[in-house]
């Protein structure tokens, strides 16, 4: 077995107790000094052509002498010589490629860094956390990229005629397929309903104006409804109202039109309360309101920590839920006409309905019975109608055949009348379970088996049974933790929803921290090219206005919470996935809003509502096992509901997020993958809609 040409005489080395070997070693040395002298005294011929071949070690050398002759005569300077000085030639050789090396990285990275602070938009990055880090994962993300495949072809935009575009929602084809007597205006999602291209803006789009100007201003262009539609409207709206050429404008909030007040201090007398600001002290912090008109009372309601959802058919134009939004308020598209609401049952403390169209007395009072199944025992129905006016309406039979039988309904479902007031009725609803039992026979719609009483309907068919009776969740209002302590939830609240309280502290804590991460990311400086915000000169980042955020798979709520705990003014859409655990029912005991949705499907509510959404395990929920829909479509679905400058945040695996990253680039969004610290297996994807100016045809 041969032995090795070189040995190294240092760290450990072993010695042999052969002497023969140590005389070998000794004149191994003898002639390594004197191959050093030669190689010292060698011609500067030699020198030159040693400089000039420098890689000539890298081959074989099979001389059997140092000083061998090559075919012209003259010595081959590319003998090897000792091994020793030829791993020293190494070293010194990968020293000098290192530094060479260093130079140009160096170099690339400036180079790299001038050209971020003038590329466009989407090319910059700030705020999170180890900026060196970064750009020495965008240097490598450029790499990749330019490795990568060819770029998919963006979608195009739809015709103008889409702009408000709603898709389940097509009445005209709804009784094309023979849908009546109301159908036509429910949710109808069927094959083809979906879109393949993005719904463009209007024509003179504009970006609202931040919260809470927002709320009380609102530009035309954005919304489709024209100043008849305004000058139409109920009394009451159109008193708060105030039609410009090219902006709407609401006068809650000045002097002399305090009718929102007046009327909304007197349902809070009708309760027993002394004003508005007592409601949550009663227990009521969320509230449904049917037909809401333009969101009035909610945006009233909201300085007294008070949440309101807005629910309204679908109107093609001059729309309820539209222009609510519009004005940073939750609202949805949502009918009572044939349809159980994707809420849980026992989810609100008070239900309002002022001048909201329903006919309570239609189908054998079935939808007064889908109204005692999303209030919540000991809450609140509130009925404002010319029908109980008894000096003027309730002259016609008619109207007094209408009012006697919700009035006798109502008492059937176990609500108490609490008070009359000129137009206004307010009912309670019962607290015990025995007032059930205790009526007469046959008196009233029955109570719902167990097989019926679904918790979570998502749009089943109305029941004619009260539901809600047999869930853990039956809890009077008076007797819940009142807002905000609500939000965190007791271990003992915590059991009836079969959740640990560790997994909800834990899931609060990594919320928290995510979110102060998250508002980092929402900066001018990641993504150029923003014009300023009207009403802020300077405003701190998210530079532009988030008042509406839309969480598709909310969980506990704790992204909604820890936004809340971080002081941001806004309010959270917590969308339950119907492929998820269905943790709905937590939520909204939580003091939040939310709905069931199955996101193959479309959202039901307009185009351009949304100014941030956001999606924990979204993708691995929908495609990481069993993928039952294209991402493309929910991608697209996005885009419609996300306003023009709006934000998208995802995290999720890591693979899933750079697929998602592809398809971002069909919806010529600007996106940014964010690595995540201490969590290599997840990441983050961060996307901005730009704003678009459509051009006139």
């Amino acid at each position: 077995m041969s032995r090795p040409l070189h040995r190294g005489v240092s760290g450990g080395g072993r010695l042999s107790a052969n002497s023969n070997d140590l005389w070998n070693d000794s004149q191994m040395k003898d002639k390594s000094e004197k191959e050093d002298f030669d190689r010292k005294n060698a011609s500067p011929d030699q020198t030159y052509l040693s400089i000039r071949f420098p890689f000539r070690f890298l081959f074989p050398d099979n001389s059997p002498s140092k000083h061998s002759l090559i075919e012209n005569g003259f010595p081959d300077p590319f003998s090897p010589g000792t091994l020793r000085n030829r791993h020293k030639f190494t070293l010194q050789l990968l020293k000098f490629s290192l530094v060479i090396i260093v130079i140009l990285a160096l170099t690339g990275s400036f180079w790299w860094t001038i050209s971020i602070a003038s590329s466009s938009r989407g090319q910059v990055y700030h705020g999170y956390r180890r900026l060196q880090e970064q750009l020495v994962s965008d240097l490598m993300d450029i790499g990749k990229l330019s490795l990568g495949s060819t770029k998919l072809k963006e979608l195009d935009y739809c015709s103008p005629e889409s702009e408000n575009y709603v898709p389940c929602f097509n009445v005209s084809d709804n009784l094309a397929l023979g849908f009546k007597d109301g159908e036509e205006y429910n949710r109808h999602c069927g094959p083809g309903s979906r879109q393949s291209c993005l719904v463009p803006p209007p024509m003179n789009y504009k970006i609202p104006l931040r919260w809470p100007w927002g709320r009380d201003l609102i530009w035309v262009a954005n919304i489709n409804i024209t100043a008849q539609e305004v000058r139409s409207s109920g009394s009451l709206t159109k008193r708060m109202m105030m039609y410009d050429e090219d902006q709407i404008s609401f006068r809650s909030a000045s002097p002399g039109y305090d009718d929102i007040e007046d009327y909304s201090h007197q349902i809070a007398e009708m309760i027993g309360l002394r004003n508005e600001s007592n409601f949550v002290q009663a227990g009521v912090r969320s509230i449904l309101d049917i037909g809401c008109g333009y969101g009035n009372l909610g945006a009233h309601l909201f300085s007294n920590q008070l949440l309101t959802m807005c629910i309204a058919n679908y109107e093609a134009s001059g729309s309820q839920v539209q222009l609510t939004l519009e004005r940073g308020l939750p609202a949805m598209i949502g009918s009572f006409t044939s349809q159980q609401l994707p809420y849980p049952s026992l989810s609100f403390d008070m239900i309002h309905c002022a001048g909201c169209g329903v006919d309570w007395d239609q189908k054998d009072g079935i939808l007064l019975i889908e109204v005692d199944r999303v209030l919540r025992p000991g809450g609140y129905f509130v009925w404002t109608s010319q029908l109980t006016n008894s000096q003027r309406f309730l002259r016609k039979k008619e109207n007094q055949k209408e009012w006697n039988f919700v009035h006798s309904f109502a008492e059937s479902l176990c609500w108490d009348m609490l008070s009359q007031q000129d137009v206004t009725v307010v009912w309670k609803k019962t607290s015990k379970k025995k007032c059930y039992s205790a009526r007469k026979s046959s008196s009233g719609p029955s109570l719902c088996s167990k097989g019926q009483d679904v918790e979570s309907p998502y749009y089943r068919p109305l029941q004619g049974c009260i539901g809600g009776t047999q869930s853990r969740r039956w809890i009077p209002i008076e007797e819940r933790t009142k807002w905000p302590a609500r939000a965190r939830l007791s271990s003992n609240e915590l059991a009836v929803h079969g959740v640990n309280s560790d997994d909800f502290a834990e899931d609060t804590l990594i919320w928290d921290a995510a979110v102060h991460n998250y508002w980092s990311l929402l900066s001018p400086i990641i993504f150029s090219d923003h014009p300023k915000r009207p009403g802020d000169e300077d405003p701190s980042p998210p530079y532009n206005m988030v008042r509406n955020v839309l969480d598709m798979n909310a969980h506990f709520g704790g992204f909604n919470a820890a936004l809340l705990e971080a002081g941001k003014s806004l309010w959270v859409m917590n969308v339950i996935p119907t492929s998820a655990n269905d943790y709905l029912p937590l939520v909204l005991d939580r003091g939040f809003v939310g709905v069931l949705h199955d996101w193959c499907e479309a959202f039901p509510t307009y185009p351009r509502t949304y100014d941030l959404v956001h999606g924990k395990g979204l993708l691995s929920l929908e495609f990481g096992e069993k993928q039952r829909c294209e991402m493309l479509d929910i991608f697209t679905e996005i885009d419609r509901i996300l306003r023009p400058e709006g934000w998208v945040i995802l995290r999720d695996s890591a693979p899933l997020v750079d697929l998602a990253r592809g398809v971002t680039g069909r919806l010529k969004w600007d996106a940014r993958v964010v690595e995540i610290e201490n969590n290599s297996e997840e990441a983050l994807l961060i996307c901005q809609k730009p704003s678009v100016k459509r051009q006139a045809i």
